[in-house]
């Protein structure tokens, strides 16, 4: 019978509790030899890791006490690290001690360079400041800048957390020009730090700010705020403002004008009432802001806030500094576009302490307008002629001339531009040798050329135009510049206008370029396009079908301590096969060598190019052109009148791309590559793929007749018989000139007479005068 009763040590528990003793009585008995901590069932998952030397076998920990000591963990490591924290921001605060001022300020100032970065071309602002006492600040501008930019100035501790906050997220993801200060800050920033937006100036700036806060009143802050805060127009501080915007000290200031000054501040450049209609519209809306926070904060009558909402204060025109004059103005301008498009904010671009290299070279600078003034005809008002020189192999704007000195227009029409005319026809010759035609097929010379919907085009000359035969090559086609050839070879692409669309967008010329559409006429170059684009195009074509963007802005380097902040990317994408490119140019250099481009021949060197001439709704002639480009530099130019779109003809004694265009070309190009070694092109590849459409096979000539046979005489000698004479054949004759075609002849300079005639050489014999 033992051998069916369990052991009673077996059965007692480890804990050895009488209560624990009645219950494991009511249990069944466990076999024998099982450990209670070990055992299965019940009891086995608490035992487990736990002794039961003494005698307890102690309570599960619960998932709930697992968070809360998690939690009590937490809080201990939080407030530890808050003490260690509060100990080193303490120290530090003890011991940042507040600088000298930017010394003079003024050596903040940003210059521009040449490119070798030796010689200026000038600087953005001439640091206009005027300190003068808070008692001299009117109280509606004291409260327009606080409800502009920090309406708790009065309040708050001269710090702004959340700003902090924001910037360290900011820095964290990348970006690192987060702002959003507090007046104190900014004032702080401008004084006693640089420009840079990183998380480190963030921090130091807002241990200055409470050392500031704790030393200054805030009243002394906020006149020191407003005699160095920049406002636009080369104005630094309100009373330099005041005179830049409203010709009057700043004393003297209204409350709407007081308003649009603290406006302009957020942003002196986005906000400028300079900037056209966008930036009028974007400041009237931060102005309008201002006056509802003046309002908010009780500093303005409701009521007299409505009279002023919505419409600016009357303005004075900006001041024209003198350092801005000849072609400086142009560069400096486009120098800060180009910086503003990278990524410098205003106050970093004209008080950062920057330097700037720029592409510009003095050579092609002094080129651009020698050749100009040396070129145009004398006395003719509104005559805008404009150049621009581009590096072909890396895109860099080397010279321009922008049409006048910057004093008397600051209208850059190196950059406006007009349309080209037939010196668009290169991008409609490259789509149509990508899409599989040879420079040796053949399109329709002969005028007037009817498209499939009913729309005609017509090449230049008496009547409907002259005909240059109904199958002219390629070739012939842009050496001549025959419309009607390009106009069939434009219906002829697979996709038609929307080819050669694409291929002037891959050149170089921007999609947006007004104008450019897709539509029959597109290859005769109708829309508006810059000499600069126009010479980065072909520069593309010259470089062997390697685009580059064009640039003005090499290298950007801080003057504290020289580290560069940005240097230009070189970036090269090819847009055309090397073959094709060849092509181009050698058709190109027909035009020079026998077409309506021979006047560029007095280079004495080799050279590709094109005329171009464009017509208004009146039918009249527009503007006038020739682009053309060596192996090294391309570069174009434009002539206009007025307003971009007037009449040439009439005015010009020669309206023809071949003149005055192609006179002005030769004379820049000359100084800019004088000193250069001659460079030659590769020769044509005469590419030719699978022709998209049909008929337009290359000219073959018939076969000369067999020579009659010969008759012997009386004496058994041959009899000589006449020569054979040469085949008439159908290949067209030597055409006359087109609208870019003149003769060699220069023009003299003329004073707007004449009716849009044409000089001609007393010996040549394909001028008609």
């Amino acid at each position: 019978m033992s051998g069916n009763r369990s052991n009673p040590a077996a059965r007692k528990p480890a804990t050895g509790s009488g209560t624990a003793s009645k219950k494991a009585a009511g249990r069944p008995a466990k076999a024998a030899g099982t450990s209670p901590g070990t055992g299965s069932g019940r009891g086995s998952g608490r035992g487990s890791g736990r002794g039961t030397a003494g005698g307890r076998d102690a309570a599960p920990r619960t998932p709930w006490m697992r968070v809360r000591a998690f939690l009590k963990w937490l809080l201990v490591a939080g407030l530890v690290s808050t003490l260690i924290l509060t100990a080193i921001g303490y120290f530090a605060y003890r011991n940042t001690a507040i600088p000298d001022a930017n010394k003079a300020f003024e050596a903040q100032s940003t210059f521009v360079y040449y490119s070798g970065g030796k010689s200026k071309v000038g600087r953005f602002a001439e640091q206009n400041r005027e300190s003068i006492p808070l008692a001299d600040i009117p109280k509606s501008m004291q409260d327009a800048v606080i409800a502009a930019e920090d309406r708790t100035f009065y309040s708050n501790s001269g710090i702004d957390p959340k700003g902090i906050v924001r910037a360290a997220f900011s820095n964290a993801k990348g970006n690192s020009t987060q702002g959003a200060s507090t007046i104190t800050q900014q004032y702080v920033k401008i004084l006693y730090l640089s420009q840079e937006r990183t998380l480190s100036r963030k921090v130091k700036e807002a241990f200055l700010s409470l050392k500031v806060q704790q030393e200054k009143s805030k009243q002394a802050i906020l006149e020191g705020y407003l005699n160095t805060i920049y406002f636009g127009r080369g104005a630094y501080g309100v009373q330099a403002a005041a005179n830049a915007y409203f010709d009057k000290p700043a004393k003297d200031l209204t409350v709407p004008e007081s308003a649009m000054l603290a406006a302009v501040l957020n942003s002196p450049s986005y906000l400028s009432p300079d900037r056209g209609a966008s930036g009028r519209d974007a400041l009237i809306q931060r102005y309008d802001y201002v006056l509802r926070g003046m309002v908010s904060m009780g500093k303005l009558d409701a009521a007299e806030a409505d009279k002023y909402t919505g419409k600016l204060p009357r303005l004075g025109k900006p001041a024209t500094s003198n350092m801005y004059g000849g072609q400086r103005g142009f560069m400096l301008t486009m120098v800060k576009k180009e910086l503003q498009r990278i990524g410098f904010d205003e106050a970093q671009i004209d008080s950062g302490g920057l330097r700037v290299e720029t592409t510009f070279t003095k050579k092609a600078m002094k080129a651009a307008e020698d050749g100009v003034l040396a070129e145009r005809p004398q006395g003719l008002k509104k005559l805008h002629v404009a150049t621009a020189s581009v590096d072909v192999t890396t895109g860099a704007l080397l010279g321009f001339y922008a049409g006048q000195d910057y004093l008397e227009s600051q209208l850059n029409w190196a950059e406006l531009g007009a349309s080209p005319g037939s010196a668009f026809k290169p991008f409609a010759l490259a789509a149509g040798l990508k899409a599989g035609f040879s420079l040796k097929d053949t399109f329709d010379g002969n005028s007037p050329y009817q498209f499939a919907g009913g729309a005609e085009v017509v090449n230049e000359g008496p009547g409907t135009g002259n005909d240059y035969g109904s199958a002219i090559s390629l070739t012939t086609a842009t050496e001549q510049s025959v419309n009607t050839a390009y106009s069939d070879l434009t219906e002829s692409l697979p996709n038609g206008p929307e080819d050669i669309l694409k291929m002037a967008v891959a050149l170089g010329v921007p999609r947006k370029t007004p104008g450019l559409e897709p539509n029959n006429a597109i290859a005769l170059g109708s829309a508006t396009i810059s000499p600069i684009v126009m010479a980065n195009a072909y520069a593309t074509i010259a470089n062997g079908g390697l685009h580059h963007d064009w640039f003005t802005v090499k290298k950007v380097t801080r003057a504290s301590d020289g580290k560069v902040l940005w240097r230009a990317p070189r970036k090269t994408e090819r847009v055309l096969s090397e073959d094709i490119a060849a092509d181009v140019s050698y058709a190109m250099q027909q035009v020079v060598r026998n077409g309506t481009g021979r006047n560029a021949l007095a280079l004495n060197r080799p050279a590709a190019g094109k005329t171009g001439t464009a017509t208004n709704a009146d039918g009249d002639v527009s503007s006038s052109w020739f682009v053309g480009y060596t192996p090294q530099v391309a570069t174009a130019v434009m002539y206009v009148r007025g307003k971009g779109n007037e009449a040439l003809n009439g005015y010009l004694s020669s309206y023809f791309g071949a003149n005055y265009p192609t006179y002005t070309w030769r004379a820049v190009m000359g100084a800019v590559l004088d000193g250069t070694p001659s460079e030659s092109f590769p020769p044509p590849a005469y590419v030719d793929g699978q022709a998209p459409a049909d008929g337009h096979a290359p000219y073959t000539p018939p076969p000369p007749p067999a020579p009659a046979p010969t008759k012997k005489n009386n004496n058994n000698k041959p009899r000589q018989t006449q020569a054979p004479q040469a085949p008439a054949t159908t290949a067209p004759a030597t055409p006359k000139p087109t609208p870019d075609n003149p003769p060699p002849a220069k023009p003299s300079n003329g004073n707007g007479g004449g009716g849009g005639g044409t000089a001609c050489a007393p010996t040549d014999p394909n001028c008609t005068p």
